[in-house]
């Protein structure tokens, strides 16, 4: 009798040590080299509810979804303020090639490709304030990315003082 309890003890000890070891085995295999990976910036992934941002609150779209960004809603109203608010930062980024007014005039023209005629009403027409908004944050073909020195309500600004330019 003592002899099948021997070797009950033994068949549980061993089938306790296999679960350890197959345990083992699984997490040294299942580490972050086998775990897809995510860039920055690949991928916009929504708020848990609740949560309260730092700063801002929007999502980043990427310049292969503009068509998405420009669905969205100028949140900043187009009033007075604001659009001098936009003057003030079009003249630190956007003069040196767009010109003052906006023409596509600006100094450093010749030696790049011209840039667009912001007072262009047709132009004007065929974008939303959320394509002018996304392009400023994300950049284009030649023109430079702005969201690292602008901050999104600074875009919308922006995107209010280009609006009255056709105006002018």
């Amino acid at each position: 009798m003592m002899k099948y309890v021997f070797a009950l003890t033994l068949l549980v000890v061993g089938a306790v040590a296999a679960v350890q070891g197959g345990v083992l085995v699984m997490r040294w295999n299942d580490n972050m080299t086998q775990t897809p990976r995510v860039m920055p910036g690949e991928r916009a992934f929504a708020m848990p509810v609740g949560s309260v941002p730092r700063a801002g609150g929007e999502l980043y779209y990427p310049k292969e979804e503009r068509e998405a960004a420009a669905l969205r809603k100028n949140p900043v109203p187009a009033t007075p303020e604001s659009v001098k608010t936009g003057g003030a930062l079009f003249t630190i980024y956007c003069v040196p090639c767009h010109g003052a007014a906006g023409k596509g005039d600006g100094p450093v023209t010749p030696k790049f490709v011209p840039p667009p005629d912001l007072t262009n009403a047709d132009l004007q027409k065929g974008r939303t304030d959320g394509y002018w908004q996304s392009y400023l944050g994300v950049g284009g073909a030649i023109m430079p990315a702005y969201g690292e020195a602008l901050s999104p309500e600074e875009r919308w600004h922006v995107v209010n003082y280009v609006r009255s330019l056709a105006q002018r």
